[in-house]
């Protein structure tokens, strides 16, 4: 079955730390594309790192919602830039 940005979704902090230490509580979003921009664009890192995003009965750690957000197919225009992949940074290294 194919993710779909348009199911709602649920972010929740790391288990091991307090509201205070997390940066955030537990939020839910009406569809995932928001949920995603939200953890990638407005998330400190180390807020980020522990959490993660439920969407149906999948989750996602902080791994996975940033492939989510680099995806080809991530409906929302993004703040910030995609890391390019390693082989196309050798190819533009060389040609210079």
């Amino acid at each position: 079955m194919a993710f779909s940005f348009e199911t709602s979704a649920e972010l929740f902090p790391a288990a091991i730390r307090k509201k205070k230490r997390a940066g955030f509580t537990y939020r839910r979003f009406d569809n995932a594309a928001d949920a995603v921009r939200f953890a990638i664009e407005e998330l400190p890192a180390d807020s980020l790192n522990g959490a993660y995003l439920q969407v149906d009965e999948a989750r996602f750690d902080q791994k996975g919602i940033r492939s989510l957000y680099e995806s080809e197919t991530f409906p929302l225009e993004r703040r910030l830039p995609v890391a390019e992949p390693e082989a196309e940074q050798h190819v533009k290294e060389d040609a210079a």
